[in-house]
């Protein structure tokens, strides 16, 4: 399995995931993002990216979504788990291709991670995937098996 993947699972596609994270979450913004996160229940990072049409041309606004995707795939492992996030791209930014072509993803990855570091919240541990009581771990020699 690739170390930095974006399954499915890992992105918010509706518009009822995306009006509660927008309702009950958390907001921070910058001259560049707008970061929206809300605490959900599947224990891992999700990502929702929206760019409205103000900011380009369909090739334009798809180059966008990309660089943000591309920025919270490959920074998964530092952002707490357990999070919804749906990333803007700020309307102070200024309208047009102008503006939003200047973006480089260097700018968007350290946007983002300024914005998720100054929310406060701390990374939660990954839920585990195993049983939930693994600390007995008794002698099992009265199972039957192969001897030792």
């Amino acid at each position: 399995m690739k170390r930095f993947s974006f399954q499915p699972d890992q992105r918010l596609l509706s518009n009822v995931q995306f009006k509660a994270v927008l309702d009950r979450g958390r907001r921070s913004g910058d001259g560049l993002l707008t970061l929206y996160m809300a605490p959900n229940d599947c224990g891992r990072a999700r990502l929702g990216v929206s760019v409205g049409k103000s900011h380009g041309g369909a090739v334009q606004r798809n180059r966008l979504k990309r660089l943000l995707r591309e920025a919270f795939r490959q920074n998964q492992q530092e952002i707490p788990s357990g999070y919804d996030y749906v990333l803007l791209i700020s309307s102070r930014l200024g309208k047009g291709q102008d503006a939003a072509g200047k973006l480089t993803f260097e700018q968007i990855k350290a946007s983002f991670l300024a914005l998720v570091n100054s929310s406060g919240i701390t990374r939660r541990p990954a839920r585990p995937s195993g049983p939930s009581d693994t600390s007995d771990r008794s002698d099992r020699s009265d199972r039957p098996g192969p001897e030792p």
